[in-house]
């Protein structure tokens, strides 16, 4: 596995983005991370509006560029990534600006990188997209980022040795396996609320074991 602060920044060779580049991509990192949000809210991917919405609350800085011109750069992919991967901790919006505020590019990424712990390269980069990416990401994506790959692939699952098996990241470095043609295996819905339950089971587990 890739240092992930060296494998975050491979991403800055991708850019600049297109608004609909920079969502999926940033989602398809933080479903690889395994990542569990504590905050309900911050449990969706990242999608234009959410874009958008950040640029006018100035978490993010605005793009270069205006309306279907605009484009995104590697800053505007750490500051989104930021910016989820708090909301998963529990913090607040405005709490959240503050920080990154106060957070130069390289503290940033540095940041980003430790909370990630894990981080795909981009040749390995798994994703969910509405149509076809383009340039450097249809390049690096190719058939990964299809419609017909995600109708056979779960969200959040990756395949394991090819078995009929399927691992779900629940975070802290877990993975629950489960069978290609459980009826789970069939739902993204479902399988995030497996990945929940059971990232919930483990945080209850270790609170008693603590008391």
């Amino acid at each position: 596995m890739a240092d992930p602060l060296l494998a975050l920044r491979e991403y800055a060779k991708l850019a600049p983005w297109n608004i609909r580049d920079l969502s999926t991509i940033s989602g398809g990192i933080l479903e690889a991370s395994g990542v569990t949000p504590i905050n309900a809210a911050a449990q969706s991917r990242p999608s234009d509006r959410t874009v958008r919405f950040y640029v006018t609350r100035h978490l993010m800085s605005a793009p270069d560029g205006r309306g279907t011109a605009a484009t995104y750069s590697y800053r505007h992919l750490l500051q989104l990534l930021a910016i989820k991967l708090r909301q998963m901790e529990g913090a607040t919006l405005a709490a959240i600006e503050r920080e990154l505020a106060e957070s130069p590019g390289d503290v940033l990424e540095k940041r980003v990188a430790a909370a990630l712990g894990t981080v795909p390269l981009p040749a390995d980069l798994t994703v969910q997209m509405r149509g076809a990416p383009r340039g450097r990401v249809a390049r690096v994506l190719g058939g990964r980022s299809s419609e017909a790959a995600e109708a056979t692939a779960p969200a959040r699952a990756r395949p394991v040795d090819g078995a009929g098996w399927y691992q779900i990241g629940i975070g802290d470095g877990l993975r629950v396996s489960i069978r290609a043609d459980h009826p789970a295996a069939r739902s993204p819905v479902v399988l995030q609320k497996v990945a929940d339950a059971v990232a919930r089971v483990l945080v209850e587990s270790a609170e008693e074991a603590a008391s």
